[in-house]
This record gives structure tokens, C-alpha cells and sequence, in this order.
């Protein structure tokens, strides 16, 4: 955790960000930037995640179930589907932050914000990762490059 970030962004940059789908994390952003009413705070997923209801599709989600949601099923998922995602994507988290339920401190965090809170905070924490997933690839890519450059003067 760097200094100037918090628990919640240590949780969510380290952990859970990095396990959303770049569909998922775009899906998000336009749902805080447009105020997505499908976008929920105090549950993981509407419908409830009751037996009755695992069939059912989901209609409303938190951030974690929403980029799942919106992302890895595209917008047609089931209940019990979207409800195993984020347990999974929990569980991971925590072993990502080698934290017993260190997933907590974002979903704590982002169950407590007033829907305002909500969508400034999370919305620049997507931007980023959305930003830095982008980055990525370049770097890798000229770092490639400059290998066989390098490897190539070595040979030659």
C-alpha cells in the first residue's frame, strides 16, 4: 500500500481492480458517470441471492457484480452466476492482499458512501485502472522490442 492511498484503495487497486474485466471496469465507468441506477450499495446483487431467486436475472448490482454483471456475462446472467463471481473475485482479492477478508475495507468503504461519495471516489479509482491497463501493454510491447534490439546486437 503506497502512502498516500487508503485501505479501501489499497483493497481495490491491489485486489479486486485487477480482477475486473477491461469490459467490466468500462461498464462501471458508465454507470458511475451516468448515475446507473443499477448500480447498488448494501447488497452484492438483485434479486437477492436466494434459492428462489438463483434462475432469476440479475436486474442491479455493486460495483464488484456490476463489472461482472455488465462484463464477463454481458449483461445476461443469472443471480447465483453473479453471486458466485463476486465471492470468487472476494476470495481472490483476499488472497491478493494476503489479508483475511481484506476485501472489507473496500466494501465497507463503498457500502458506507452517500451515492455522491460513491460515484467521485470509485469513478476516479476506475479511470485509473482503466488508464493503467491501457499503459501496460505498451510498456511490455517496447520492452520486447528493446530485448531483441538487444539480444540482436548481442548475436551480431
Amino acid at each position: 500500500m503506497t502512502i498516500s492511498s487508503t485501505l479501501w484503495q489499497w483493497a481495490w487497486r491491489e485486489g479486486v481492480a485487477p480482477q475486473l474485466s477491461t469490459a467490466g471496469l468500462s461498464a462501471l465507468q458508465d454507470a458511475l458517470e451516468h448515475d446507473d441506477s443499477a448500480l447498488i450499495q448494501g447488497q452484492n446483487v438483485q434479486p437477492p441471492p436466494l434459492q428462489i431467486h438463483e434462475g432469476d436475472q440479475v436486474t442491479a448490482a455493486c460495483a464488484i457484480g456490476f463489472a461482472a454483471w455488465k462484463g464477463d456475462y454481458q449483461g445476461a446472467a443469472s443471480v447465483a452466476e453473479v453471486d458466485v463471481r463476486f465471492a470468487e473475485i472476494c476470495r481472490h482479492a483476499d488472497q491478493r492482499l494476503a489479508e483475511p477478508a481484506g476485501v472489507r475495507f473496500f466494501l465497507t468503504q463503498y457500502d458506507s458512501w452517500s451515492r455522491e461519495e460513491l460515484r467521485r471516489n470509485l469513478l476516479a479509482e476506475v479511470g485509473l485502472a482503466l488508464t493503467e491497463r491501457t499503459a501496460k501493454p505498451a510498456k511490455k510491447m517496447a520492452s520486447s522490442i528493446d530485448q531483441e534490439i538487444h539480444v540482436g546486437r548481442k548475436i551480431s
